[in-house]
């Protein structure tokens, strides 16, 4: 089953857990943008942010890349750790 978070970005449930994101559109990926956009905001390097938040240095660079899947357990770690948050919206289409 797969839900819609702005059109762009897909979350796949397995047995009603959020497993992974799958992003439709690289160029136009909104978290990745959102999370480099904060990090550089509070001065922080990829691996200073990674250290802090505790995430791996190498997810940290797939993610603000637009990495077409990534845990979602994490995306919500770094997310948190910014003051950041996505919605799930309904999808028009």
């Amino acid at each position: 089953m797969y839900y819609t978070v702005s059109g762009i970005i897909f979350v796949k449930y397995v047995d009603n857990i959020p497993e992974r994101v799958y992003n439709k559109n690289m160029e136009t990926n909104i978290i990745a943008n959102c999370v480099r956009q904060k990090r550089k905001k509070l001065g922080l390097t990829q691996q200073e942010f990674a250290m802090r938040s505790g995430l791996g240095l190498r997810f940290i660079r797939e993610l603000e890349q637009g990495k077409q899947t990534v845990r979602l357990d994490k995306v919500n770690h770094a997310l948190k750790f910014l003051s950041l948050k996505i919605e799930v919206v309904e999808d028009d289409e």
